[in-house]
């Protein structure tokens, strides 16, 4: 059962006081840097990013140290301060055939031509805490000219899929009209 919490703005100023006070942790330590943050915690910063639908590495490691590591709050406050940005741009669909795979796992071919390939998970580790030094950074050049064929390629190839009706047109039906970016907000 929810009940409402009473005490108003004195109640809010001193929960965000306590807040503050709290989340800068001994006083006597080194402040955690928004660098160190975006350097040495990527796959957080690049999660916070993803949810926050806001690329940029500097204002995720922002979020996510004056949310005091709390992933969901940094989200949002990525999300909030994305609303209050002006719309600059659009973007047009990409063509992603030639661009090297990080991650490719396929529900649809158990044997997927040109292989699955799992990236950086942490799905198959063994959740054990561990005292050895990370891995040195090896360089990625090998596999950076390789290409795996779509498998929406590979379904049509092999009659699962129809083919494009029409392809490099657009397919609008004649009632509708699409908005012209910029929109405003």
């Amino acid at each position: 059962m929810y009940v409402a919490v009473k005490g108003g703005e004195k109640a809010i100023a001193a929960a965000h006081a306590l807040l503050a006070a709290e989340g800068r942790g001994a006083p006597g330590s080194a402040r955690i840097e928004t660098g160190q943050v975006a350097g040495q915690l990527g796959v957080l910063v690049s999660r916070v990013m993803t949810e926050g639908s806001l690329h940029d590495p500097e204002l995720a490691a922002r979020a996510l140290i004056q949310a005091q590591g709390d992933v969901l709050e940094a989200v949002t406050l990525l999300r909030s301060y994305r609303t209050t940005l002006p719309r600059f741009g659009c973007t047009l669909p990409v063509d992603t055939a030639g661009l090297p795979p990080q991650r490719r796992v396929s529900a649809t071919f158990k044997d997927l031509p040109g292989g699955q390939q799992l990236g950086a998970t942490f799905d198959y580790t063994h959740r054990l805490f561990t005292d050895a030094e990370p891995a040195a950074v090896t360089s990625r050049a090998a596999d950076a000219g390789a290409t795996m064929p779509r498998v929406a390629d590979l379904l049509g190839q092999s009659a699962l899929i129809e083919p494009d009706s029409h392809p490099g047109q657009d397919d609008e039906e004649p009632r509708t009209s699409r908005a012209s970016p910029p929109c405003t907000r």
